[in-house]
């Protein structure tokens, strides 16, 4: 039997309306109705069983009938920051980090960025995490800021203890991976890093890390670092 169909909204009380972009996917795709057992997100953890009261025009009511706290969250607190890139790659990225259990996501611009952001392109990057996180399974959709400033991106990671920062023109096999609970990491966007980049990152704590001998596209990196810290961290195991 398939699980139900997973929504986020904002408030979660005895009572739900469902309206806006998640009303239409129940209505208009999903095909849901009144008697159908849904489960509703807030992005606390909680996961709420409900079932469709009635639907009216302008939105669903639902009724709560139970709570439990997701098992499906990751324990480990990590933080990916990856640069801006060219068409929809910097998407992939943000819906495959939210599978593999990252709690933040930052993309920023750096010297050698040829891609931007603006606010329609970063409402899709959220709209993408929130539907990778319903996807997995997950009770939170990760949010996803952008940094126009690449010293405000890498400064946004002060709190986290092992701070990696994927480097191409390092030598293949420096840095290391430690275990952990709590990681930062920075993949660049196409262009890679300047070496004055790289250096700033260092006088901030960043540890710099190879992945191979071989250039891998950015968004490559980025899944890759991601899961070799997340199995590092337990979570894949």
């Amino acid at each position: 039997m398939a699980a139900p169909k997973r929504f986020f909204v904002e408030y979660i009380s005895e009572e739900v309306l469902l309206t806006g972009e998640e009303l239409r996917h129940a209505r208009s795709v999903l095909r849901l109705d009144a008697g159908d057992e849904v489960t509703l997100l807030d992005g606390s953890g909680v996961e709420y069983s409900a079932v469709i009261a009635r639907s009216e025009k302008a939105s669903m009511i639902l009724h709560v009938t139970g709570r439990r706290l997701s098992d499906r969250e990751p324990k480990a607190d990590a933080y990916l920051l990856i640069g801006a890139l060219k068409g929809d790659k910097t998407e992939l990225v943000v819906q495959k980090a939210v599978e593999l259990g990252v709690n933040r996501i930052g993309v920023f611009s750096s010297r050698y960025c040829a891609a931007y952001l603006n606010e329609n392109k970063l409402e899709r990057l959220n709209k993408v995490a929130r539907e990778a996180a319903k996807q997995c399974m997950r009770a939170v959709a990760p949010k996803v800021a952008y940094y126009d400033n690449f010293a405000a991106a890498l400064e946004s990671a002060d709190e986290y203890k092992n701070k990696l920062f994927a480097c191409e023109f390092l030598p293949a096999g420096s840095g290391e991976i430690a275990e952990g609970d709590s990681y930062a990491i920075v993949v660049g966007s196409e262009g890679g890093f300047t070496e004055e980049e790289y250096h700033a990152a260092e006088s901030l704590g960043f540890c710099g890390v190879s992945l191979g001998k071989r250039i891998l596209r950015a968004e490559t990196a980025a899944i890759a670092l991601l899961s070799v810290v997340m199995y590092r961290a337990g979570e894949l195991q």
